[in-house]
């Protein structure tokens, strides 16, 4: 990870924590450097209901328009945010592209595009 001189302290704390998903996968149930060996394994979790798929589904849809409004407010500079981490959990080059991996960074710009146009048609 190179810094640029313009960069600031937040920068480069932002840099770092993208960088921690090409090594670490993210962070995970127990955060990034704890153990997950005292976790159920997936044959020991049951599977999940119809009703809470559902109730999933719903959750997850508004999630989405809460993002979309939060981002309908906020400045230019959240946008660039928002697509550069799509832009770094896109596929590497020389990686095989997965396609959940490929329709999640899509969606992050979607997020973004119905967040301006949010912002342009609605009075303030």
């Amino acid at each position: 990870m190179t810094t640029s001189p313009q960069d600031t302290p937040a920068d480069s704390g932002k840099k770092r924590a993208l960088a921690q998903w090409d090594y670490e996968g993210g962070a995970g149930p127990c955060g990034p450097k704890e153990s997950t060996a005292e976790l159920p394994h997936s044959e020991d979790i049951p599977e999940l209901t119809n009703t809470e798929l559902v109730q999933l589904r719903v959750r997850v849809i508004a999630l989405e328009n809460l993002v979309t409004a939060l981002l309908s407010g906020a400045p230019e500079r959240q946008h660039d945010l928002v697509r550069s981490m799509a832009t770094q959990i896109s596929p590497r080059p020389g990686m095989t592209p997965h396609p959940l991996t490929t329709q999640a960074a899509s969606h992050m710009n979607e997020l973004v595009d119905r967040a301006i146009h949010y912002r342009d048609v609605l009075p303030e």
